[in-house]
């Protein structure tokens, strides 16, 4: 695995790229940026095939949160990496934390042949300055896979998401309607165990720009 960040602007080389977020300069998401102010830390595990995806939002989730980092991969059977500090200087620096994955309980362990995951323990929730939501980019099939062969992400406890809005992606198909792209479900996630919506709606919106300029891209190509 490694950090994103250090890897999407080496590929297609001759496309000119903004070295802020690594994509085409015609396709900047700079403008789209919008940091919130946030407690838990969040740790993006990207799929290979999701780094250069133009209808992607782990980038924008990540340049957005400014205590989050972003790893790619498929197979993450370090525990260590997933561990390891994202900054000395945090309002909790020097302390263990706790390890959240952000994934749904249900059957569907038992047919991949997938442990059950432990309880998420209520004390975790009352300090969320001490948790670091894990999350993972990629489609269902995608995300399945990494977890199947990731044994360190199958001993997280879960974190459900609880009566989550409507998803706002209308640029990638979903399977099913409760789907949500990794921001909105990064976001709803994280407004969950802080105790508040209102501090990720300006990511949110900017979500929605996001989405409509790819939209546009999409509605102009030759032939459409």
């Amino acid at each position: 695995m490694t950090e994103s960040l250090d890897t999407s602007t080496a590929a297609r080389p001759g496309r000119p790229r903004c070295a802020a977020c690594g994509r085409p300069q015609s396709a900047c998401l700079c403008a789209w940026v919008t940091p919130v102010a946030h407690e838990v830390e969040v740790l993006i595990l990207q799929h290979p095939l999701e780094v250069h995806h133009p209808k992607g939002s782990a980038r924008l989730l990540h340049l957005s949160l400014p205590r989050s980092r972003l790893l790619t991969g498929e197979v993450y059977a370090d525990a260590a990496l997933l561990a390891a500090p994202f900054d000395a200087a945090g309002p909790v620096a020097g302390a263990p934390r706790h390890h959240v994955l952000l994934y749904p309980d249900g059957p569907q362990d038992q047919a991949l042949g997938v442990p059950a995951p432990p309880a998420l323990p209520a004390g975790w929730l009352r300090d969320p300055a001490r948790l670091r939501l894990i999350v993972l980019d990629g489609t269902w099939r995608k995300s399945r896979k990494m977890l199947c062969l990731s044994p360190p992400l199958q001993t997280l406890p879960r974190l459900s998401l609880q009566s989550p809005a409507a998803s706002s992606y209308r640029i990638r198909k979903a399977h099913r309607p409760d789907q949500l792209s990794t921001l909105e479900a990064t976001c709803a996630a994280l407004a969950q165990l802080e105790g508040g919506a209102e501090s990720f709606q300006p990511l949110l919106a900017a979500f929605d720009g996001f989405v409509a300029q790819q939209l546009g891209y999409f509605s102009n190509r030759p032939g459409r």
